[in-house]
């Protein structure tokens, strides 16, 4: 399993077609890609397709924060202050969900793991329950795009509308079309900002990549297409037996 195998985004199969897996086998994916790769938008919608459910790990968090649990105090604490969540209560409240009944079926795991040492651990944790990772799928954007999606957001100061400057511009530049009210971009959706996310991705998260190159089924997907496209193509990726994709 050294090489990832690579998955055309545009397929000939419709979604309504039987995929090569008899449909109701388990299967748990982890889904892998910069920020700006539409692993959120996308993770929903294939779990749907494919009959899983869709586990992200930062909903996981900000949920928790919600609750009156010393859990919940805890993980708020590392958050008020900055900080990241220790690597043991990542994973003790990733695994708690994953243990759920709506995961028994399979899932796919969005935003987790983030680096090796969470990666192993997963794997260590799952292997416990007599479960695996099935697949490791990567989406694959160019720079060029993720920048254009993470540093185009613009907001209307007044009323909070939002805009992008590629998906959805205004009809005048600076101008917000519902109220006329000014057009400011937040610091974090700057295009400096948004370079120094991606130089985060690959000092932090790339090394996971090469692990699941060596130790699972890790398949890339161009995730450079329409929405309907790359959820097609993930789907095919997730429900095609290893040696066939």
């Amino acid at each position: 399993m050294g090489a990832a195998r690579s998955w055309a985004s545009t397929l000939t199969r419709s979604l309504t077609s039987e995929p090569n897996v008899e449909r109701g086998n388990v299967v748990n994916v982890v889904l892998m890609g910069p920020p700006g790769a539409g692993k959120g938008t996308q993770a929903g919608t294939v779990a749907s397709l494919v009959s899983v459910t869709h586990v992200a790990s930062g909903d996981l968090l900000r949920e928790l924060v919600k609750q009156d649990t010393d859990q919940a105090r805890e993980v708020k604490a590392y958050m008020d202050r900055g900080e990241l969540v220790p690597d043991e209560l990542t994973l003790a409240i990733v695994m708690a969900r994953l243990s759920e009944p709506d995961c028994e079926n399979g899932f796919i795991l969005d935003g987790f793991p983030r680096t090796v040492s969470q990666a192993r651990a997963l794997d260590e944790e799952l292997a416990g329950t007599g479960r695996r990772i099935d697949r490791v799928i990567n989406l694959v954007v160019p720079e060029d795009v993720l920048l254009g999606r993470l540093s185009g957001r613009w907001l209307c100061r007044d009323c909070h509308a939002s805009y992008h400057a590629v998906f959805s511009p205004p009809t005048v530049a600076g101008v917000c079309d519902k109220c006329g009210g000014q057009l400011y971009q937040r610091e974090d959706d700057t295009l400096e900002t948004a370079r120094r996310r991606l130089e985060v991705y690959e000092r932090d998260t790339l090394p996971v990549l090469e692990y699941y190159r060596t130790t699972h089924d890790l398949v890339d997907v161009s995730g450079d297409g329409s929405v309907g496209e790359i959820s097609e193509a993930l789907r095919e990726a997730i429900m095609t037996p290893p040696a066939e994709v």
